[in-house]
Parts: C-alpha cells; sequence; structure tokens
C-alpha cells in the first residue's frame, strides 16, 4: 500500500498518452520527484522497487516519487498517464500501487483525455480532471462488491474500447483481445452493461463526440474522425439518431448561437 495526499489539488506536471513497446519490451526509468498514474489499454508486467505487478486493460497504478519503475511489454503498448506532486497536507489515503478500475475504467478515461485536451498543464481545469480522478482511484476498493463486480472479460473489453475509439472495433478482436469467445463475451457484456457490445461502442463514441463538439475547436471533421467515424455522411447521421441533432448544431447549440439546420 502507498500513502496519498488528496485533501488539497495536486501540483499536475504533465499529463499524456504514451506508446511504448515498439522499439523495446523493457522501459527501466525513476522520477525523483514526481508520483505516475497509469491507466492501461494492454498486458504487461509493472515492477516498482522490486516487486513486480500484472497490469491489464482497465487496471490502473499508482508509483511514488523516487520508485525504480521497469515494464516489461508484449508488443506495442498505449496508455494514459499523469505525472503530479501530491498536496502534502491533510490525513493521507491509503491505496494499492495496482488496482482493477473495473467499471470505473472508462470514467477514469474521459478524466484523463479531458485533462489532456485542456492546456496547459498548470491550469484549473487540468488539475480538477486528474483530481478527481485520483478520488475515483482511492474510492474503487470501497465501492465494488461481489455482486455487482464486472466479469474480468468485459472490463478488459470496456478498456481497450475507450483506448481505441478512434480505430475499427469488432466483436471477434475484442474477444481475442479479452481471452474469451465471441459468443460468450456478447452474453458477459449484455449481463454486465445492459447493452449489446455495438450499442456500447455507438454510446462511447458518441459521447466523446458530444465531448468533443462542445469542449474543443476541433473541426468536425476532426472529430469524426476521433471517435471511427471518419465519413462525415455516417457521422453526421449517427449524431442526428444518438445526440438529437448534426454535429453543428449541438455545437451550436451550446454555444448559445442558432442552430444552421
Amino acid at each position: 500500500m502507498i500513502s496519498l495526499p488528496l485533501a488539497a489539488p495536486p501540483d499536475v506536471v504533465n499529463v499524456g498518452a504514451g506508446i511504448h513497446g515498439v522499439r523495446s519490451l523493457r522501459d527501466v526509468f525513476r522520477l525523483p520527484d514526481l508520483w505516475q498514474l497509469h491507466l492501461y489499454s494492454y498486458f504487461a508486467e509493472l515492477t516498482v522497487d522490486g516487486t513486480t505487478y500484472a497490469v491489464a486493460p482497465g487496471y490502473v497504478s499508482l508509483t511514488p516519487a523516487g520508485a525504480q519503475v521497469r515494464f516489461d511489454y508484449r508488443g506495442r503498448s498505449e496508455h494514459l498517464y499523469v505525472h503530479f506532486r501530491p498536496a502534502a497536507v491533510g490525513e493521507p489515503s491509503y491505496l494499492p500501487v495496482v488496482q482493477d478500475a473495473g467499471a470505473a475504467a472508462p470514467v477514469l478515461a474521459d478524466l484523463l483525455r479531458s485533462a489532456l485536451e485542456a492546456s496547459p498543464s498548470g491550469s484549473a481545469r487540468v488539475t480538477a480532471e486528474v483530481w478527481t480522478a485520483l478520488w475515483r482511484i482511492a474510492e474503487l476498493g470501497s465501492s465494488s462488491s461481489a455482486e455487482d463486480a464486472t466479469h474480468p472479460a468485459v472490463s478488459a473489453a470496456i478498456a481497450y474500447i475507450e483506448a481505441n475509439l478512434a480505430q475499427p472495433l469488432t466483436i471477434p478482436a475484442l474477444a481475442r483481445m479479452a481471452g474469451v469467445s465471441h459468443n460468450h463475451l456478447t452474453r458477459l457484456f449484455h449481463a454486465d452493461t445492459g447493452l449489446t457490445v455495438i450499442a456500447y461502442i455507438r454510446q462511447r463514441r458518441m459521447t466523446r463526440a458530444r465531448h468533443l463538439l462542445v469542449s474543443s475547436t476541433l473541426s468536425i471533421p476532426a472529430v469524426a474522425a476521433s471517435v471511427g467515424i471518419p465519413d462525415l455522411q455516417a457521422f453526421n447521421k449517427t449524431c442526428r439518431r444518438e445526440l438529437g441533432g448534426s454535429p453543428r448544431a449541438i455545437r451550436n447549440a451550446v454555444a448559445g448561437t442558432t442552430p444552421a439546420g
């Protein structure tokens, strides 16, 4: 267990999306004065000061400043990360180095991506998003129960979906990644989420699209591409069906202007 003060906002130094395991299957490093938060979308081994932990899609890790970290990858590996300094005030929260975020993984991914889109790193919005994510991580142990726990295969599929919304996503590929059959993943997914896999992907893509339309200055084609629907006609049709209006109407409505139709 590690002790992490959360009574005051952290000093966020860097937020990013890392791609590793391409040139080398091992990274070893130490950040002398910065804590590290990682949200994973892959399987690997993480060693912190000599103790090795297995990480998987949907897992989250917190590494104290000064700890030696080693990642052993199995191939191309993408994760979201934050480097920060906790505010040394208040009673600390005690957390595992590595946890399965389960159903909270998509929420954490949204928070970290929102922080990544905001700039600069020291801005109030970045700090707020990261602080919220840290509190959600601190609450993981107390908010889960055997009755409502998400199946590991579903957690892995959800984490992979969240990390790859801009890419083509198919049920067979998700099932292979989660280590179950196509039909078994379909049954598990519906039991845990109440949605089909395809409906879940569509819902997450359009939630992401709405966020980008109202919170960023990305062009509509760029928003469409970033949520895996690069065909503008298909994107417009999906927005109207799922969000109740065209992409431009959604953006203009939030900006307080009259939709152009």
